[in-house]
């Protein structure tokens, strides 16, 4: 089980994702450093969550494009309607 990240901190790093998504990696290192350059956060500790948490959402980008969730066909539906 993982720490919950405040709504401020998921909020910011989406936004940052969504609007830099080309710059933002898995990596934890090169993250922090493009938070610092994009956004005027003043402690460490918010920063670095944000920086992780950008991280994980570019690795589930990542895992999702790999292997796209399957959806349930109309005959799949089938089964359990009959």
């Amino acid at each position: 089980m993982g720490r919950i990240k405040t709504l401020l901190i998921k909020r910011i790093a989406e936004k940052l994702v969504k609007v830099h998504a080309q710059e933002f990696t898995s990596e934890f290192g090169k993250n922090k450093a493009l938070v610092d350059k994009y956004t005027t956060v003043s402690s460490a500790k918010i920063r670095n969550a944000i920086a992780g948490y950008a991280a994980r959402l570019v690795k589930r980008r990542i895992m999702l494009e790999k292997e796209p969730r399957r959806r349930m066909q109309e005959e799949d539906f089938s089964k359990f309607y009959q």
